[in-house]
């Protein structure tokens, strides 16, 4: 019975539904976080009398013919990638991207270059601007120990001012990258993202250059989840959820009637 297959794909397309739903309410607090959307398409199927084929008896052509559904499957996940809200933190080395672009992030042991547009950077031992998991932001810039404030410009030039001189010293420029399909880009978590054939090359050039975003020093983006119409579709994947399971029921129900004959 057809039904039963059917009903279990829909019921797994739905937990996908509900998985991703899930991961993007978690990550509701998460800084520059980027939700996600599950879509779907119907499986293949099967033709008992396809369209369009010559009328046995009377040679005809069929209108519509019989073409029998055998349920849904998973097509992507996408990531929406447009910029959530912008909050103020007072940290100086807290930077917050106001458009297109992604910071450069050295990953360890060669491992090449990640992007993200968290911009929650710190000072490691040596000066060196580095994300919370100490990987370094490229180009590399070094805050001389005896700095007393930071400024960082919309155009990504990093001011300092050091203890004891009036004048302050461009330390470093930051550049921003740009790709052709954001959305192709492959999450690793750490909120950091990798470049894949789906992206396309990285573009890079300075913040608040002509199709790029600028730098706000003291802000952070936050995550562009919507809590109120996260949990509308998760109510609607829930009953889509139990409508499917419903249909496994009545499959059921319908071979135990058949079994019960005599």
């Amino acid at each position: 019975m057809r039904s039963l297959h059917i009903g279990a794909t829909g019921m797994l397309a739905q937990q996908t539904n509900v998985d991703v739903i899930s991961n993007n309410i978690a990550n509701m607090n998460t800084t520059a976080f980027t939700k996600r959307r599950a879509e779907f398409n119907d499986l293949l199927y099967q033709n008992v009398v396809r369209p369009g084929a010559a009328s046995t008896s009377s040679q005809n052509i069929v209108p519509s013919g019989i073409q029998l559904g055998l349920g849904v499957k998973t097509a992507a996940i996408y990531r929406i990638t447009e910029g959530g809200g912008l909050t103020n933190t007072g940290n100086s080395l807290d930077l917050a991207i106001r458009g297109r672009g992604y910071f450069q992030i050295e990953l360890p042991e060669g491992k090449g270059t990640a992007y993200t547009r968290d911009g929650a950077f710190q000072r490691n031992g040596d000066g060196v601007l580095v994300t919370h998991d100490g990987y370094v932001v490229q180009p590399e810039i070094t805050i001389p120990e005896d700095t007393i404030s930071i400024y960082v410009n919309n155009s990504g030039e990093v001011w300092v001012t050091i203890d004891g001189e009036t004048d302050q010293t461009n330390v470093g420029q930051l550049e921003l990258a740009a790709f052709p399909n954001e959305a192709g880009l492959e999450a690793m978590g750490q909120n950091l993202y990798l470049e894949t054939e789906a992206s396309g090359s990285p573009l890079l050039d300075n913040p608040d250059a002509e199709g790029y975003g600028s730098i706000l020093q003291e802000y952070l983006e936050t995550s562009n989840v919507n809590p109120v119409a996260e949990i509308t579709e998760l109510i609607s994947a829930q009953r889509a959820y139990e409508m499917n399971s419903k249909i496994i029921q009545t499959a059921d129900q319908m071979l135990t009637t058949i079994n019960q004959l005599k």
